[in-house]
């Protein structure tokens, strides 16, 4: 019973890490892109995933995992690093309160009744390898333990309860302004690829996975900077016109 318990317990601890970062990587684009594109692309992403998962089976440890996470992780840094542009410059000009109306300075790229293919094979890419992290997981530890089925039921038990609040907390990030969403999924999706993108260089992050958390304080604290002497040269700027 204690080895049951002690499965399912890693084996769900250990998935929710995963399923936390596949969360965040569709609510930002669902946020930024359009939900009808990421939530697409989530769900083909699940469907290759059932595929990949029924075809390999305990051989799932066999597939060359490195090689994605550089190609998915160099995807997303360079996607994030564009959205954190935008969005450092946006925020740094209009503040938190967003864009005023009538201050568009681009085209934006989202149509909403069309299919954004960016944000569709984002969500795709990033479903697919957090799902198959989540799989590598769930065989590590069923096989290990001789608890496959209990293993396999904590994997999906923590993508069900991680997807369900990213839901819940769905109609919150709707309200925010779409400047703030685009700096906040952009450093989101730069610390991501950043980390995925070495990682699938064969190198190792010290902490494993809460170097995430390092990473996304340095690249806010660095954000933070930015916007802070953009706005203080604005304002500067304005004292001095409304002087003269």
């Amino acid at each position: 019973m204690g080895t049951v318990f002690a499965v399912a317990l890693t084996t769900f601890l250990a998935s929710a890490v995963e399923a936390i970062e596949m969360v965040a990587i569709v609510t930002g684009v669902g946020a930024t892109r359009g939900w009808r594109s990421a939530l697409a692309g989530a769900a083909a992403g699940f469907a290759v995933l059932i595929v990949v998962v029924a075809v390999f089976g305990l051989a799932l440890t066999a597939i060359p995992i490195e090689l994605l996470r550089l190609v998915v992780g160099a995807l997303l840094l360079v996607f994030g690093l564009n959205w954190l542009r935008k969005g450092l410059l946006r925020v740094g000009t209009y503040g938190l309160r967003g864009r005023p109306l009538g201050a568009l300075d681009e085209v934006e790229e989202v149509k909403a009744d069309g299919v954004d293919w960016t944000g569709f094979v984002l969500s795709f890419k990033g479903v697919l390898l957090e799902g198959l992290e989540v799989a590598f997981i769930v065989v590590t530890f069923g096989v290990t333990g001789h608890q496959l089925g209990v293993a396999a039921a904590g994997g999906v038990a923590a993508v069900v309860v991680v997807g369900a609040l990213g839901l819940a907390i769905q109609p919150a990030i709707r309200r925010i302004p779409r400047s703030v969403l685009q700096l906040v999924v952009g450093l989101l999706l730069t610390t991501f690829g950043t980390f995925w993108a070495v990682e699938g260089l064969g190198l190792d992050w010290p902490g494993s996975d809460l170097a995430i958390v390092g990473l996304l304080v340095l690249y806010s604290v660095l954000a933070a900077t930015y916007i802070f002497m953009r706005r203080s040269y604005r304002m500067r700027g304005a004292v001095r016109t409304a002087a003269s």
